[in-house]
């Protein structure tokens, strides 16, 4: 249970971290081939993590799903709440 969620976890923050800084070069305007790279990477990482949690640790799937998506969810209100405060 542990492993799922420590799995999730991480790549629950590595996947917030790349959307936002595919979302920023695409509002921003400055789209390039390393901004796409990180657009592309972001949507094949759940698969990747979580279809290999199924192979090596079946047991922790589901906390690994939990971890990735509850992370996921308290980066975005995080972020959210310091754009408000900041006046972005």
């Amino acid at each position: 249970m542990l492993l799922g969620l420590i799995i999730g976890a991480a790549s629950g923050v590595l996947q917030f971290w790349m959307l936002a800084r595919f979302t920023k070069a695409v509002t921003g305007g400055g789209l390039d081939k390393k901004a796409v790279l990180f657009g592309v990477c972001q949507f094949l990482l759940p698969l990747v993590v979580l279809l290999g949690c199924a192979y090596l640790f079946y047991n922790a799937l589901l906390w690994a799903a939990v971890g990735m998506i509850a992370v996921l969810v308290v980066c975005a209100v995080a972020r959210f709440i310091f754009a408000k405060k900041s006046g972005g």
